[in-house]
């Protein structure tokens, strides 16, 4: 146990000083994201996926993709997530998959039609290349991973590291922010609107987001992995942390879904247990509301209230505004629209973003994968959507003992 205990907190303390010198020596990015894919490859290589390595180097490039795009440090976009599908066919090949999973090559093939669509359809100004990838990168990367993961057994042991590993490229992200904007957060902040100074200078959505899985993984530490009262301690800091950081990025998404994800966990896992075990978590429950309410009042300190607007859907002044999803329905609208208008192949990948910039002037991506799925896939994509949300539904009953 002192044996983990050194390395974790070893392991934070490095990645707390990778963050400071990524922003200090930015060449570093460029380093730390080449050396950790060529690591990645050669760790399920050399242990031939013996203990589902596939799965913690890909939790460690998911913490870490962000961190990788913020600091200029991969040379194409979505290598990310090329990376993971690598890892995960890595996985495949030393470790095989069930027959079942053929249901998810089915679900990637439903992707492929619109591809020929786009083809004939997108703009000549339009990178085809890069379209396609970039739209189709991580519903592919999710199908691959699906077939990788469907019925393989895993403990809760492997688990909890999966978890931990995800964190220690986050605490770098924190520790980068931190560096990135060392003034007064107050005078940072002037209005409501997602705020890209206090996300290290990059897209708060994204930024948001982790710190939003941040949130739920040093959760997971407080109440499944913290096995003395020194780790329980620094998890606990990191997640007040992490939460302060996400929340005053002013991008909601992220934070609710962290917090989604925290209370889903927390009721599972209660109704699971033993009477004893039950006390023990209603203890971290309320210990976790307190601090949560300490946190939410902090922040509000330090914006002077405009983080509590924020969330309440009104601007700097106290007014209500129109959208309560800042524009996003608008978007939504067009997708859905573009479904009726296109219900068999949809209108290719990449392409709703021309149509809607010629019929709206709106010149935004997708802010919904859903919805982006019926508008460029059509049918195919509402049947891809529907793999996704029901097959592991199918799953539960037979192996309801799976937390």
């Amino acid at each position: 146990m002192e044996k983990e205990k050194n390395s974790y907190l070893s392991l934070i303390i490095i990645h707390v000083i990778l963050g400071i010198a990524l922003y200090y020596v930015p060449f570093t990015s460029t380093l730390y994201s080449i050396t950790a894919f060529i690591i990645g490859a050669f760790y399920i290589i050399i242990n031939k996926n013996k203990n589902n390595e596939a799965l913690h180097v890909s939790a460690y490039i998911v913490g870490a993709e962000v961190l990788m795009r913020m600091t200029n440090g991969i040379p194409f976009y979505e290598m990310g997530k090329y990376a993971v599908i690598i890892y995960m066919l890595l996985g495949i090949f030393f470790s095989s998959f069930v027959k079942f999973s053929g249901i998810y090559f089915f679900y990637i093939l439903l992707l492929i039609p619109s591809i020929f669509i786009s083809t004939e359809n997108l703009s000549h100004e339009t990178n085809i290349r890069k379209a396609i990838a970039f739209n189709l990168s991580g519903p592919i990367c999710l199908g691959i991973c699906a077939i990788y993961c469907l019925r393989r057994e895993i403990t809760i042991k492997s688990i909890l590291k999966l978890l931990t590993i995800a964190v220690y490229p986050i605490v770098s992200m924190i520790a980068y922010i931190f560096v990135y904007t060392p003034s007064s957060i107050s005078e940072l902040v002037k209005n409501t609107a997602s705020n890209a100074a206090a996300s290290g200078g990059f897209g708060p959505n994204q930024v948001s987001t982790v710190l939003g899985l941040g949130m739920f993984l040093l959760f997971c530490q407080v109440l499944l992995n913290s096995k003395n009262k020194f780790l329980l301690i620094t998890n606990i800091c990191l997640l007040l942390v992490t939460t302060y950081r996400g929340l005053i990025t002013f991008s909601r998404g992220g934070i609710i879904t962290g917090l989604a994800m925290i209370v889903i966990l927390t009721s599972v896992i209660y109704f699971s247990v033993n009477f004893k075990a039950k006390g023990k978590i209603l203890s971290i429950i309320i210990g976790a509301f307190i601090l949560g309410i300490g946190v939410w009042t902090y922040s509000s300190i330090q914006t002077s209230g405009l983080i509590e607007n924020r969330y309440a859907n009104k601007d700097a002044l106290g007014r209500e505004k129109e959208s309560a999803l800042t524009g996003r329905e608008n978007l939504m609208e067009t997708e859905l629209q573009m479904f009726i208008d296109n219900p068999l192949f949809g209108v290719g990948v990449g392409r709703n973003k021309e149509i809607r910039e010629e019929e709206t002037g709106i010149e935004l991506v997708t802010h919904s994968e859903v919805t982006r799925l019926l508008a460029e896939h059509g049918v195919f994509g509402l049947v891809a959507l529907l793999i996704l949300i029901f097959v592991p539904l199918s799953l539960y009953p037979t192996n309801r003992e799976n937390l």
